[in-house]
């Protein structure tokens, strides 16, 4: 698990976060030669001699600046509207759950089970057991099952709030009146942390995300164990 503080992308714990990593990547090596081409031109201008500073017409240069580009806002587009349309894609999701943001906490129900539902709230500072991460954990963790599509149903009591956990590649806002979905997959067990990521109001940094994902044995235990409690 990455360290939720580290400079730079979280550790990929979806596919979709594995191909946001990649694009990333993509664009930033196309911007990277970008950058390298301008400041060759650039230095070739001002310390060489070679170059006619004081032309006035060429065809075949305005050709070039023209075309270029053109390919390259291709390059770029074409895989990102291929992830924009696998981020939409929800197929036979194997669970259903209902994420509602309040002031300033989320509360989760298991649409699939019956009476299956909780608040999590912040631990205090005061509070946390050694190793645990100060204004990321959670009280009661968002538990979801590994390698199997989870749909996350997205709504707000009171205002906006947006429910997102970086290393999942999920991110959608909480709207009041409105019922967003997204969906993920979790890759391997762990635990991922996120926060709300909507200006909330005072506390809008205490109201952290916490998904832990269990093998399915494991899972079937957790769901059954919060039954008998509820």
């Amino acid at each position: 698990m990455a360290h939720p503080l580290q400079l730079g992308f979280q550790d990929a714990a979806s596919p979709i976060m594995e191909e946001f990593i990649h694009f990333h990547d993509h664009t930033l090596m196309i911007v990277f030669l970008i950058s390298s081409l301008v400041l060759y031109i650039i230095m070739a201008m001002v310390s060489t001699k070679l170059t006619n500073k004081y032309i006035l017409d060429s065809q075949e240069i305005e050709i070039i600046w023209t075309v270029l580009p053109a390919v390259i806002l291709i390059l770029i587009a074409l895989p990102s509207l291929r992830i924009l349309y696998l981020m939409d894609e929800i197929n036979d999701p194997h669970l259903t759950i209902k994420a509602i943001g309040h002031q300033w906490y989320w509360s989760y129900e298991y649409s699939d089970y019956e009476d299956l539902g909780f608040d999590s709230y912040m631990i205090p500072t005061n509070d946390l057991s050694p190793g645990q991460f100060r204004l990321l954990e959670a009280d009661n963790r968002m538990v979801v099952p590994v390698e199997s599509p989870a749909r996350i149903l997205i709504t707000a009591e009171d205002v906006l709030h947006s429910w997102t956990v970086p290393s999942l590649g999920v991110k959608m806002d909480a709207v009041p009146g409105r019922l967003n979905q997204t969906a993920f997959i979790t890759s391997r067990p762990g635990v991922y942390y996120g926060q709300c990521s909507e200006i909330c109001g005072a506390n809008h940094s205490f109201m952290p995300i916490v998904v832990e994902a269990l093998p399915m044995k494991y899972f079937e235990d957790w769901t059954s164990l919060m039954l008998e409690d509820a």
